[in-house]
């Protein structure tokens, strides 16, 4: 008795588990169509998705913008264990997708299995309310969805905007196909509107990891060809083996009314029960919302006139003050060289980080573009005295005027409060420092440096002798010479430059350049052409050596190029001196010249040194050089680091960096503002 007791004991327990476990495992479900009562009790919906009574319908979207809806069946599809019976399951339902009338229809919707039935953080735009930028193309979304997509998206790469797909955690479609089905009478596809308002039959069919998707017009049977078949491993995508099924759609900027009518699901293709097209409901036509009184009407477009009105006239003073620049009276003479900040704002993108050439000690760079100008370069300059602004605008604008075919142009500047803009031609090809001292470009051939020496030879010679006035660079320097794409070379950076009526010098308070270039008499008797000289004989050493005047990182022998090219010549080994880089490639004879130049150029002594007129015939050979040696007095001598001296504006230059530091005094007939505006340079020094 009690052996019978057990046994009954057990075979309870037996089946009240094979009743659990068919209840999870054979989900199965029929809607003819959608009551609040049944429906909404076993859909869980969000979004704007709700049951439309009497209709019963399931309403997935409305005529409203960025909106989505999700209906999702409020027990989750449970694939059981690896070791059970093979995965499958079927469904079928009618949808219809309404436009509205006279107005391009928005996205379509996407039948989801998802292993999450919260999809609130999805955006309501092209992704269908099931991803967001973030989230499209996770493989942790858990996402299988059947796409009816009415939209063309790029980026998603869309065949068309009337296309079924098979999205994996993306809406880039692993498989897709322009809407149709296959018509068995007529033994050929045909074409199916997606977006036509008619009810659509959509069958879902998973067996055996084939994925199959065929659709029909309503009062069909089922084709007997799908238009997508594709292998996919469910398991994959949902590790824990399960999911929600459901409905997403989302409308955008793109709008249409979007409905389910009915809607079956089992995981037996015998089980499946065949939903009963008379008993659903007709499609409703695309209507307005409520009428709006007119009285209404008149509040909201008095509300909205007053709203356009606020907006323009914030706009309005935002952009006044986004664009407002310093005009003063005596700026009249310089218009047609003034540029407006608005121009050049829109020229450099908004000065756009990605368009920034570099960042000095007195400034940013952009490059910008201006129309039937092209590429430009622009320096922001910060500026808080207005004391000598109109001498230092008179000589940039001055400045402007020198014509030489090897200056760098400037074009013009812009003024704003505490800002000073200058605006110059972009050089494609860099400054020669970038050739010399830097890996990203590729070292230069002597005849390229021989023809780069020549000209900025050419530039100085005309800023001493060709202009109206004379004219002080007093920063020349490999970073302050600009090559074009044919390494054709122009001087620029005119920051520094000043006018000097007759050559006469400048006081030793207004003292500025770069350490190695600068000529001892600069802190006693001031800047002259002779100190021009100077850092141009530096720069000629610096371009045949590819050395920087002064790097304190070589050994102290090697560390002042000056000294070091003439203890080579010395001991009779001149050529030793020359950038190893050129490997044999130059002319002894022109390598020696341009040495020797360049060691008489920078002769402590200033009445030794040629003026810019002899040097440009030296370099040009058409003239020899005078007669002179190493050991000649004031030959060879470097020129000792000055740091501390009031009034003296240094510039460093090292292996790493080249910034600016100045120092603004009072503005005098011997001292005006000293502000530096490289403005060409691609590395803004």
């Amino acid at each position: 008795m009690a052996e019978r007791f057990y046994l009954l004991l057990l075979f309870l327990i037996f089946l009240v588990n094979l009743i659990c476990f068919s209840s999870q495992q054979d989900l199965s479900f029929v809607f003819n169509g959608f009551n609040q009562d049944q429906a909404g009790d076993e859909l869980l919906l969000d979004g704007f998705a709700r049951i439309q009574s009497p209709e019963r319908l399931l309403q997935l979207t409305d005529a409203t913008t960025q909106q989505k809806g999700h209906a999702f069946f409020n027990r989750p599809f449970d694939f059981g264990s690896a070791s059970s019976q093979s995965l499958s399951f079927f469904t079928h339902f009618v949808c219809a997708l309404v436009p509205k009338p006279g107005v391009d229809g928005g996205h379509g919707i996407a039948f989801v299995l998802s292993s999450s039935n919260d999809l609130k953080k999805a955006d309501p735009t092209q992704y269908l309310g099931l991803f967001n930028i973030s989230t499209n193309g996770s493989p942790s979304s858990h996402v299988l969805a059947i796409e009816l997509d009415t939209v063309q998206s790029a980026e998603f790469d869309d065949i068309d905007n009337n296309h079924v797909g098979i999205d994996v955690n993306s809406l880039q479609s692993v498989v897709s196909a322009s809407a149709s089905y296959y018509s068995d009478r007529e033994g050929k596809n045909k074409n199916l509107t997606l977006l036509s308002g008619d009810p659509i039959q959509v069958w879902i069919d998973y067996e055996d990891t084939l994925l199959n998707v065929t659709l029909a017009p309503l009062r069909d049977q089922k084709p007997s060809k799908p238009l997508l078949s594709r292998t996919t491993n469910l398991t994959a995508i949902f590790p824990d083996r399960r999911a929600f099924l459901g409905f997403s759609a989302a409308t955008g900027s793109l709008i249409s009314n979007q409905y389910i009518l009915g809607w079956s699901f089992s995981r037996s293709r015998v089980l499946l029960k065949s939903l009963d097209i008379s008993k659903l409901s007709m499609v409703p036509l695309f209507t307005e919302t409520k009428e709006i009184r007119s009285t209404l009407l008149i509040v909201l477009f008095v509300i909205l006139a007053l709203v356009v009105i606020m907006v323009l006239g914030g706009y309005y003073l935002y952009r006044r003050k986004k664009y407002a620049e310093v005009k003063e009276p005596w700026e009249k003479e310089y218009g047609p060289l003034r540029y407006s900040y608005e121009s050049l704002y829109k020229a450099t993108k908004g000065f756009n980080k990605d368009g920034r050439l570099g960042k000095g000690g007195f400034g940013e760079v952009y490059k910008g573009i201006l129309p039937l100008v092209g590429d430009i370069a622009v320096k922001r300059l910060s500026h808080d005295a207005e004391q000598g602004m109109k001498q230092f605008v008179a000589e940039v604008v001055t400045m402007g005027s020198l014509q030489h075919k090897n200056l760098v142009p400037l074009l013009g500047y812009c003024r704003r409060k505490g800002e000073l803009l200058l605006v110059s031609k972009y050089m494609e090809g860099g400054s020669v420092d970038q050739y010399l001292f830097y890996g990203d470009k590729p070292p230069l051939s002597w005849s390229q440096r021989l023809t780069i020496l020549r000209d900025i030879a050419s530039a100085l010679c005309y800023l001493h002798t060709g202009a109206s006035q004379v004219v002080l660079h007093r920063d020349i320097k490999a970073s302050n010479v600009m090559l074009n794409e044919n390494f054709q070379a122009f001087l620029g950076d005119f920051g520094m430059a000043r006018f000097d009526d007759l050559g006469a010098n400048l006081s030793a308070t207004a003292a500025v350049g770069t350490i190695g270039y600068m000529a001892l008499e600069l802190i006693s008797t001031g800047t002259s052409t002779k100190t021009d000289v100077y850092a141009f004989g530096a720069f000629m050493l610096e371009v045949t050596c590819g050395r920087r005047p002064f790097d304190p990182e070589m050994p102290v022998e090697k560390r002042h190029l000056v000294k070091w090219v003439c203890d080579c010549w010395r001991k009779g080994s001149l050529i030793d001196a020359i950038d190893t880089r050129l490997r044999d490639k130059f002319t002894p004879g022109e390598v020696e010249m341009v040495l020797k130049l360049g060691l008489l150029c920078t002769s402590i002594e200033p009445k030794s040194r040629p003026s810019m007129e002899q040097v440009v015939h030296y370099i040009n050979s058409h003239q020899t050089l005078p007669d002179f040696s190493p050991d000649t007095p004031g030959i060879g001598v470097s020129t000792p680091m000055v740091m501390g001296i009031p009034g003296l504006a240094i510039t460093s230059s090292s292996v790493t960096s080249s910034v600016s530091v100045p120092l603004v005094y009072p503005p005098s007939p011997n001292n005006s503002m000293f502000i530096s505006h490289t403005i060409i340079s691609g590395d803004g020094r």
